[in-house]
């Protein structure tokens, strides 16, 4: 695998609009060639050669192809936006949609990322090192389905609507939630090591959501179906004794999620 490099020639004021930043948009072209791309700022387009020195080389094809980021990139948006093979990692944090859209391929963020990160994801694995902010995996604003497939990875917590819309594939959280994870949940896994605060699985209609830790505002549409002791998915487990429930059946009678709240830190559940 080739490696280009990019890193930061100054401070960027006015946040960038940049998918170009991906190994699809870049295997196969010079560093010349890559700093001539276009990205976004506000009404203007720019250089990606005005905000990055470019060295290294690419490979033919995206999934021979490694974009390493230096430098903390939190105002740069959309970087890996649907890429579809290839790796990027990104020495610091992401700005907004980081891999939104995102098809194959890993992209890692060693820091944190902002809001909407994997958003409608279909493929591949997005691993934050760090916290993430609102609106991971979720449907864009106006739609009603979100992740499809892939993997979302985020070692620290994730703040509020986590998954909403998801269809398929996989959030794991090391940390804990805010409000709504899991909002109008079709499909796919969820699962939080730590606790979620209020409106886990509203509106769900199918999938699984497993928190480990305190739920502190349970949602009433939830039916008690019985208890589980140690959950596996595929190569993941959980351990301990779960609460199983069922739901939401405030939205329909019919609806199939599934919602494991952890026994030793829900005992009133």
């Amino acid at each position: 695998m080739e490696e280009l490099r990019l890193t930061f020639k100054k401070e960027i004021d006015i946040k960038l609009e940049a998918d170009v930043i991906t190994p699809d948009t870049f295997a196969g072209k010079t560093a010349e060639e890559i700093e001539n791309l276009s990205v976004w700022q506000g009404p203007n387009s720019v250089p990606l050669g005005e905000f990055f020195e470019v060295e290294g080389k690419t490979g033919a094809t995206a999934e021979e192809t490694l974009i390493r980021i230096i430098g903390d990139a939190y105002r740069v948006k959309q970087i890996g936006a649907e890429m579809s093979a290839g790796r990027i990692e990104i020495e610091g944090s992401a700005g907004m949609r980081v891999g939104a859209g995102m098809k194959g391929g890993e992209l890692v963020v060693f820091g944190n990322a902002d809001s909407w990160a994997g958003m409608e994801m279909e493929g591949g694995l997005l691993h934050i090192k760090g916290d993430a902010g609102d609106h991971v995996g979720c449907a864009y604003r106006g739609a009603w389905h979100g992740m499809k497939g892939g993997r979302i990875v985020i070692d620290g917590s994730a703040r509020h609507q986590l998954g909403g819309g998801m269809d398929g594939g996989e959030i794991l959280v090391g940390g804990s939630v805010r409000h709504f994870c899991g909002i109008h949940q079709n499909g796919g896994l969820i699962a939080v090591r730590g606790g979620a605060f209020r409106g886990v699985g509203v509106e769900m209609n199918g999938g699984t959501i497993v928190i480990c830790g305190k739920i502190e505002r349970f949602s009433p549409g939830f039916e008690l179906t019985g208890t589980e002791s140690g959950l596996s998915f595929g190569e993941l487990e959980y351990e301990g004794e779960f609460k199983k429930f069922t739901g939401d059946y405030a939205v329909s009678k019919r609806a199939k999620g599934v919602l494991y709240a952890g026994a030793a830190k829900n005992p009133e559940l």
